[in-house]
C-alpha cells in the first residue's frame, strides 16, 4: 500500500507544486545566509529571524489591514534581529556560533511571550484571504497539463524568489560589489588594504540575511499558512543552512539542495495515511538535512576567513 501510494504521489503536480513552494521558503534564508557566510560572518541565527519575521507578520498585517505592512514589518523584524547579531559578532568580536544560538532561543522566547502578551490563550485568529499573500496563475501558461500547476500557479513570493535567486547569483559572481564581498570574506586585511571597508560590507551583508530571512517569515505565516502559530518554523532556518551549506556557497547550488529538502517536506505532508507513522514521515527533511551533511564532511570549504572576527591590523 505505501509504494503503490508513494508512487501514486510521485507522479501527481500537487507534490511538485508544494515541492517549489517549499523549497522557495527554504531558498530565501538560504540565499541570506550565502550573502552572510561569504561576507565572513557565519549566520545559524535564520531559524530566530524568520520565526520574528513570521510573527511580526501577522502581528503588523492584523494591525494595518495591509498585507504589503505586513510583509514589510516582517523584514524590518528579520533585520533587526540581524542587527543583533551583527553588532555582537562584528564589533564585540563574539563567538558566531554562540550568538546566533542565542538569538534563536530568545526569538522563540520573545514571540511565545508577545504572542501571550497580546492574544492570551484565545491564539492569533486565521487571516482573511485580503491579509494573505496570494497564489498567482501566469495565463494561459497556468493551464499546460502538469507543468501549469506546478510552475505557474504558485505564490507571489516564490517568484519573487526566483528573481532574488538570480540577482544574487549575478550580484556575487559578476559585479565588483560581488567581488568585495568575496574578498572580505576570503582575506579581509587584502580587501582593507585596497580600501574596502570590511566592516560596512560586513554589516550590509548580515542586515541582508536577516531581511531574506524576514520575508520567508512573512512567506510562512502570511502566505503557507495563514496564521501565526508557537515556533512554526520548526527547524526550517536550520534546513536552510543545511541547504547552504550542501550547496557550497552558491546560490545555484542552495537551490538545488532546496528542493531536494523542500521534496522531503512536500512528501511527509502528502503520505500521511500511507500504513505508516505520521511522525516518522515528519522526520524526512530532517533525516535528508543529516544525510545531506554527513555526506559532505570534508568536502564543502567555506570562506577562508568565514566567523573570523576582523581587526585591523591583526593579519
Amino acid at each position: 500500500m505505501f509504494f503503490q501510494q508513494l508512487g501514486h504521489v510521485l507522479i501527481s503536480s500537487d507534490l511538485w507544486a508544494a515541492t517549489l513552494q517549499f523549497a522557495a521558503l527554504l531558498l530565501l534564508p538560504a540565499l541570506g545566509g550565502v550573502i552572510s557566510e561569504r561576507s565572513g560572518v557565519t549566520n545559524i541565527a535564520m531559524e530566530g529571524m524568520m520565526l520574528t519575521g513570521a510573527y511580526a507578520g501577522v502581528m503588523v498585517a492584523l494591525a494595518t489591514h495591509s498585507v504589503l505592512g505586513g510583509v514589510l514589518g516582517a523584514i524590518i523584524a528579520g533585520c533587526l534581529i540581524s542587527l543583533v547579531h551583527a553588532v555582537v559578532s562584528i564589533n564585540f568580536k563574539a563567538n558566531q556560533i554562540v550568538s546566533g544560538i542565542a538569538i534563536n532561543i530568545a526569538a522563540l522566547g520573545l514571540t511565545n511571550y508577545l504572542l501571550f502578551i497580546q492574544t492570551g490563550n484565545q491564539g492569533v485568529p486565521s487571516l482573511t484571504n485580503n491579509l494573505r499573500l496570494p497564489n498567482v496563475s501566469l495565463g494561459a501558461l497556468s493551464n499546460i497539463p502538469f507543468i501549469g500547476p506546478v510552475f505557474f500557479q504558485q505564490n507571489v513570493i516564490f517568484y519573487v524568489a526566483v528573481i532574488i535567486l538570480l540577482a544574487i547569483q549575478f550580484l556575487l559572481f559578476r559585479t565588483n560589489v560581488g567581488l568585495r564581498i568575496r574578498a572580505v570574506g576570503e582575506h579581509p586585511l587584502a580587501a582593507d588594504t585596497a580600501c574596502v571597508n570590511v566592516r560596512l560590507v560586513r554589516y550590509l551583508c548580515v542586515l541582508a540575511s536577516g531581511a531574506l530571512s524576514g520575508l520567508a517569515g512573512a512567506f510562512l505565516s502570511l502566505g503557507i499558512a495563514g496564521i501565526f502559530n508557537p515556533n512554526m518554523t520548526a527547524g526550517a532556518g536550520f534546513i536552510a543552512l543545511a541547504a547552504m551549506i550542501f550547496g557550497k556557497y552558491i546560490p545555484w547550488g542552495a537551490a538545488g539542495a532546496c528542493i531536494i529538502f523542500g521534496l522531503g517536506e512536500a512528501l511527509s505532508s502528502r503520505l500521511q495515511g500511507a500504513g505508516v507513522s505520521p511522525s516518522l514521515l515528519n522526520t524526512i527533511p530532517y533525516i535528508l538535512t543529516l544525510v545531506a551533511l554527513v555526506g559532505l564532511v570534508g568536502r564543502t570549504v567555506a570562506p577562508a576567513a568565514d566567523g573570523i572576527p576582523y581587526e585591523p591590523g591583526s593579519e
